[in-house]
């Protein structure tokens, strides 16, 4: 057990400081894109006060908008939805006036600086754990002047200092799990705190986020409706009246062929049954007793039990949420590990639940081959749909050769 929770937790910081590293070298991008717009806004400034920059105003202010956007985009990717205030004013004097602007100057200003900083330095930390963790197996094919480590603080002559420098390296290495990921947040935190619209932004951005989340649980609604009328249908109701003729012809064979009517009896009493069972099946399709009976824990391992792909589960959820974000994580689970055994070709899936600060997370992970796509009729459109109508969200991740990872919150107040 203790060698398991070993695994479980080194492959949690491998996982943390690969998405950490990831997000730092997206965000050195955006910081080169906040560099060039301050620069350019500026030089306009500059120019501005001998008349010249006036007519670049817009342009410069555009320029800021958009790196301020792409932003908002690459952190709507990992959380919560960053909306965008608006398009900025195209005068300076209303631009210096628009809180959402000095916001976004602001924001430039600090991504352009320490954002890039932090990118630089995460993506340096791993080279140098590289470079100086693997220093015994080169250091030999190099002039002597340049066998130095990462830092280049002194030269390598011997064996003592190769040792000296692959430790060197290891302790790279645990710097950059230990602080990746929380540069990565602090990158991304300042840019959450000055991107997202204000409390003076027009509150009708926030409506149209509720009214596409409302018309996506509508048609949710709308879907399962159709399943279910599709189900009762197709099968039970083609049960019941199979069940009904039986049961006629068998009360008018009673008298003249009571051993005929004895098998027509027989046979409508396994048409009932099969029309039971399909009724049940309907019910646990809306809403699963398992639920209610095991807990969310309970019903997950048993969908993992029964998954027709290897399904490792691990569920940390303490404290019980509204049965209506339980349902969807229920189904959100069973129709992922249904897709990856019907499209993925995978032979091991991997499912972790946790909650924690009003949230619930999920993370469902395969070693198929990847190229998952919404389009291609692989059932993530409805996954999405059933998310987004509890106002939560969704990130597909499914490079060609794999692995697919599928990460879900949900938002445990409802």
């Amino acid at each position: 057990m203790e060698a398991r929770k070993v695994r479980r937790l080194a492959g949690e910081a491998g996982r943390s400081t690969l998405r950490a590293l990831g997000d730092l070298l997206i965000g050195v991008g955006t910081a080169v894109l906040a560099l060039g717009a301050l620069t350019w806004l500026i030089a306009v400034a500059v120019t501005s006060l001998i008349g010249i920059g006036l007519p670049l105003v817009p342009s410069a202010l555009r320029g800021l908008h958009a790196a301020a956007d792409v932003e908002r985009a690459r952190l709507s990717r990992r959380g919560e939805e960053v909306l965008t205030p608006g398009p900025p004013p195209r005068r300076w004097r209303a631009a210096l006036a628009d809180p959402a602007t000095r916001r976004e100057l602001g924001w430039a200003a600090r991504h352009a600086t320490l954002g890039l900083l932090l990118g630089a330095l995460g993506l340096q930390l791993p080279a140098w754990a590289v470079r100086d963790g693997t220093f015994a197996l080169w250091w030999q094919l190099i002039p002597e002047g340049d066998r130095t480590p990462g830092l280049a603080l002194w030269t390598v002559r011997d064996w003592p200092g190769v040792l000296t420098v692959t430790l060197l390296g290891l302790c790279w290495a645990v710097v950059t799990v230990g602080l990746t990921p929380a540069m990565a947040r602090l990158q991304a935190g300042y840019g959450r705190r000055l991107l997202a619209p204000g409390p003076e932004t027009d509150l009708s951005l926030r409506v149209a986020q509720l009214t596409a989340t409302r018309a996506a649980a509508l048609d949710a609604h709308a879907i399962e409706l159709r399943r279910i009328e599709r189900s009762l249908h197709d099968g039970t109701q083609n049960r019941l009246v199979a069940t009904t003729v039986l049961l006629g012809a068998a009360r008018r064979m009673l008298t003249r062929d009571p051993a005929e009517a004895e098998a027509l009896l027989e046979r409508a009493q396994s048409s009932a049954e099969l029309a039971l069972a399909e009724l049940r099946a309907v019910a646990r399709g809306i809403l699963p007793p398992v639920l209610a009976d095991r807990g969310l824990a309970g019903a997950l391992n048993g969908l993992a039990t029964a998954s027709a792909v290897p399904c490792r589960m691990e569920v940390d959820v303490p404290d019980r949420c509204a049965a209506s974000v339980e349902s969807t994580a229920y189904f959100v689970v069973a129709e992922a590990l249904t897709n990856i055994a019907k499209h993925s070709g995978a032979t091991q899936a991997t499912v972790e639940v946790r909650s924690g600060g009003a949230r619930l997370r999920l993370r469902i992970t395969d070693d198929g081959r990847g190229g998952a796509d919404e389009n291609g009729g692989s059932g993530l459109i409805g996954i999405r749909r059933r998310i987004e109508a509890l106002d939560g969200a969704l990130t597909v991740t499914s490079p060609p050769g794999g692995p697919t990872t599928l990460e879900v919150e949900l938002p445990c107040g409802l």
